[in-house]
């Protein structure tokens, strides 16, 4: 089998020659100690610096080619386009934000943005406009209406996928998501379910039908799934209850993954992290083909969810990314055993990270844990 086959059998129900590998994202820190040079790749701050000063083209090239070297060099059987690795802003006219000390700057509107050195990204701290940024049910009166396709963007992704599309499993960029609709963040967006709950579901609406407009922008013709990313929960439990995510959100997920089931014949996989034991009825009434993440920290346990999930959803996942980080080669090594020992019989399992090979992963811990895979994946 090759990775596509190997994938496909798996999300399928069937044991296919050993188990598949993959992972949400490989962050730029382990990139650059795989390919040995420096990239842009999932390197967060450093492109969004870039972008700034209007180096766009130079970001563009570095996502393309690194994309594709990273998995001619890694035997992992999914390509993902998480963010950081595919889609360039416009170049616009308007004044970058101004540097106001070492980690933050400020832009015209007043957001203020800061460096954090954990994350190795740049976040807004402090957002006047949203602030002050009202909804009301005529902002969603009109119809909806289709984005334009970015084409800088679109040749990064269809060039990483005609390169793999034969040989892995292309789970290509978003797919139009619903998720949770937050209008102006999560604690704004909260509030506005109990305080404005017809408004939030005029905003579903007509998200709902943005989306299903864009799909020729959002899906690729050559991809074989889709891999949603919106978080949907914290440590201890979900961001909203799961009566109120049922009521709001639940059927216009539905529709989405059925269009794309029937439709567009692509598998949708889904990316949450945190505490989803309260939500998983609905995942499973959703639809989804895979859930990716299985954060045991959060208390999310893989056997447990083997045993619950296992005959109906694909579970990826299993490396705790605290050990990848933290840890030692034989913390990977003992999770790597777990993983399979509990999750490897009967299929419907992929091997990887409880979130991503993410910044701060140790070099040695990552190759223990590919190694202890090897030893241990074949059927």
């Amino acid at each position: 089998m090759n990775s596509k086959q190997r994938v496909l059998a798996t999300l399928a129900g069937l044991e296919p020659d050993r188990v598949p590998i993959g992972e949400f994202a490989v962050d730029f820190d382990t990139v650059e100690r795989i390919l040995g040079h420096e990239t842009y790749l999932r390197a967060k701050a450093k492109s969004q610096i870039a972008f700034w000063e209007g180096r766009h083209a130079e970001v563009a090239e570095s996502y393309l080619k690194d994309h594709i070297a990273l998995h001619e060099q890694l035997d992992l059987d999914i390509v993902t386009f998480p963010a950081a690795t595919w889609r360039i802003p416009p170049e616009t006219d308007d004044q970058p934000p101004r540097r106001t000390s070492t980690d933050t700057w400020e832009d015209k509107y007043g957001r203020v943005y800061r460096y954090s050195s954990a994350s190795q990204d740049i976040t807004c701290i402090h957002d006047p406009v949203a602030d002050a940024e009202t909804y009301a049910m005529e902002d969603f009166a009109a119809p909806p209406r289709p984005p334009v396709r970015d084409e800088r963007s679109w040749r990064i992704l269809d060039a990483v996928v005609q390169r793999f599309k034969d040989e892995k499993f292309i789970c290509g960029p978003s797919g139009g998501e619903i998720g949770i609709v937050l209008l102006g963040g999560l604690a704004r967006g909260c509030r506005r379910l109990r305080r404005q709950p017809d408004v939030v579901r005029a905003a579903t609406r007509r998200l709902l039908g943005e989306q299903e407009l864009a799909d020729e922008w959002l899906i690729h013709t050559d991809s074989d799934g889709v891999l949603w990313d919106q978080d949907f929960a914290y440590n201890a439990g979900p961001f909203i209850s799961p009566a109120m995510f049922r009521d709001f959100f639940l059927a216009a997920n539905r529709q989405r993954v059925a269009r794309l089931h029937a439709q567009f014949g692509k598998r949708v996989l889904k990316h949450c992290c945190g505490n989803i034991r309260a939500l998983q009825g609905a995942f499973l009434e959703i639809g989804y083909d895979a859930y990716q993440s299985i954060q045991a920290s959060a208390g999310m346990d893989l056997a447990t969810l083997k045993r619950e999930l296992g005959n109906r959803m694909t579970l990826w996942g299993g490396v705790a990314v605290e050990h990848l980080i933290a840890g030692s080669p034989a913390d990977v090594r003992a999770d790597v055993r777990h993983a399979l020992a509990c999750a490897k019989p009967g299929g419907r399992f992929i091997l990887g990270a409880s979130h991503s090979i993410a910044v701060g992963t140790q070099y040695d811990n990552y190759m223990a844990m590919l190694d202890e895979y090897h030893k241990l994946c074949a059927y």
